[in-house]
C-alpha cells in the first residue's frame, strides 16, 4: 500500500451539514492513498460529533473545550493536536468551509510546494474570486492611503499587508513541509492571543530561517476548493458575530452551496462509507 504524502487536518466545531459537505467532498475528489485525513472536533457536544463517530475512513481526535479560551486559540490548539500525529512528508490545514471541487486538487498544491526544495509553505490569503475592476480599485485604493501616511508621517496604521499586518498563509488551505515546522518546533497556535491569528507567526518564522512561502493567485486556486468565509462563526452566532455579518454570511453560504450542488452531495451517503 502507498503511503501517504499529505496529512490533512480538519479543525471542527458543530455545523453538521457544512462538515458533512466538507468531508465527503473530500471523500469525492481526493486519492486517500495519497492523504491521511485527521479531524479534531473542539468538544461539539452535538449531533455533529456522533456523525463524525461513524466515519472509519477518517481519523477523529477530541479535544475537550479549556475555560476562557477565544475561538482563534480553540482552532490553533485543535491544529496543534492533530499535527503532534502527522508523520507524511506534508501537512495540510483546511476549515469546514473549505470545499474542494476539482479531482486534481491535491496535485495542484503538491507540484506548486515540490517547485523548489526551499519552499515551506504554499496556500492562500484570501480565497475569493474578485472581478478585475474591483482588484485594481483595491490596489489604487491601498496605493493611495500608503501615501497619506507617508506624506503625514504615521508608521503605526493597521493597513492590510503592511508592518505587523503582513500577509501570511491562513488556515483555511496551508500546506507546509512536516520536517520544517518540526524542526524549528512552530505550533499553529504560536502568538495566538496577542494578535488573534492562526499561522501568522509560523509564516514569519519560516520566512526568518530563509525560506520561501508561496501566496497561490485567489483566481487560480478557485478553480480547485472554495472558502465559504467565517462559515462556523456565522452559523454558531454564540461565537461572537454580528447580526449584520451573521446575515451577510448567510447569503454568501446560499450562493456557494448552490454552486458546488451541495444537495446531491448531502444526499449522496455512500460517500461516509
Amino acid at each position: 500500500m502507498t503511503q501517504p504524502l499529505v496529512t490533512i487536518l480538519v479543525p471542527h466545531y458543530k455545523t453538521l451539514e457544512l462538515t458533512k459537505l466538507c468531508l465527503r467532498l473530500l471523500r469525492k475528489y481526493t486519492d486517500l492513498n495519497k492523504a491521511r485525513v485527521i479531524v479534531i472536533d473542539n468538544d461539539s457536544q452535538d449531533e455533529s460529533l456522533s456523525y463524525l463517530r461513524s466515519l472509519n475512513w477518517i481519523q477523529l481526535m477530541e479535544r475537550k473545550a479549556v475555560p476562557g479560551e477565544s475561538p482563534p486559540l480553540s482552532h490553533g490548539r485543535a491544529l496543534d493536536m492533530g499535527l503532534a500525529m502527522v508523520t507524511t512528508p506534508y501537512v495540510l490545514s483546511i476549515h469546514t468551509d473549505t470545499l474542494v471541487k476539482h479531482p486534481k486538487w491535491l496535485e495542484f498544491l503538491l507540484t506548486q510546494i515540490e517547485k523548489n526544495p526551499s519552499i515551506a509553505g504554499v496556500g492562500s490569503w484570501k480565497l475569493e474570486a474578485k472581478p478585475r475592476w474591483r482588484q485594481m480599485l483595491k490596489m489604487i485604493e491601498r496605493g493611495a492611503q500608503r501615501a497619506y501616511f507617508r506624506v503625514i508621517g504615521q508608521t503605526q496604521h493597521s493597513l492590510e499587508g503592511v508592518g505587523k499586518n503582513y500577509y501570511y498563509l491562513r488556515s483555511h488551505c496551508a500546506l507546509y513541509r512536516t520536517t520544517l515546522l518540526k524542526q524549528y518546533q512552530l505550533h499553529f497556535s504560536d502568538g495566538v492571543g496577542e494578535e488573534l491569528v492562526v499561522g501568522k507567526e509560523i509564516h514569519k518564522r519560516l520566512l526568518e530561517a530563509g525560506h520561501e512561502i508561496i501566496f497561490l493567485p485567489s483566481e487560480i486556486l478557485i478553480r480547485y476548493l472554495e472558502h465559504i468565509n467565517h462559515a462556523t462563526m456565522v452559523l454558531n452566532p454564540q461565537l461572537g458575530s454580528r447580526q449584520k455579518s451573521i446575515d451577510k454570511g448567510l447569503r454568501r453560504i446560499e450562493r456557494s452551496l448552490a454552486c458546488l450542488n451541495a444537495q446531491a452531495i448531502l444526499q449522496d451517503g455512500s460517500l461516509d462509507a
